[in-house]
């Protein structure tokens, strides 16, 4: 007979999370431990927080390494997106301002262990955000990258896979040639 797994509470999670030396994400009661990162996953994040950021300069956006948590009310989710922005004014969960709640863009750097969690569930997840704009998927192993673009109850998705090629956010209008991210 198996062990059932013993489930916490969103407040139980939120306490030790808080205390923690490490990140996890959360959802329906169970606790999931983030791996760390590799060079070529943080040289990518590094590209994209600078591009967008130079491009975000002096307009009401601000845009967020994966240290900030983000909670989906509509699932009960909480997690790390690789890099976060979010227009207008920042919602939090709470007076700790540690939890944002209104993503406007997510992006999520792939890697061979999250690839299937960060294009499945975790989208799936992510989608009713109603705030959320955009969803974007760049390879830490290829030149690609994924855009899915919120466009009324439908998401449509843009690939782009050479260094030649550009992904579109509309979200923030701003367009990145592969090779400035690679």
């Amino acid at each position: 007979m198996p062990i059932p797994k013993k489930l916490i509470t969103e407040d139980q999670y939120l306490e030790l999370e808080r205390e923690a030396d490490h990140k996890s994400e959360f959802y329906k009661g169970e606790i999931f431990a983030m791996a760390g990162a590799t060079k070529e996953h943080n040289k990518i994040v590094a590209s994209l927080i600078l591009e967008i950021g130079l491009h975000l300069k002096g307009r009401d956006c601000s845009i967020f390494p994966s240290d900030l948590r983000l909670h989906n009310f509509e699932n009960g989710l909480y997690t790390y997106p690789d890099v976060t922005i979010v227009c207008g004014e920042e919602k939090y969960l709470d007076d700790k301002f540690d939890t944002l709640i209104n993503p406007t863009v997510l992006i999520e750097v792939l890697s061979p262990a999250t690839e299937n969690y960060d294009r499945g569930t975790k989208f799936m997840l992510c989608r009713t955000i109603p705030s959320l704009q955009n969803y974007i998927l760049v390879s830490s192993t290829a030149c690609a990258a994924d855009v899915y673009a919120r466009s009324g109850n439908q998401w449509i998705l843009t690939t782009s896979k050479t260094r030649d090629e550009s992904i579109y956010i509309n979200a923030i209008d701003l367009t990145i040639s592969l090779k400035d991210i690679y």
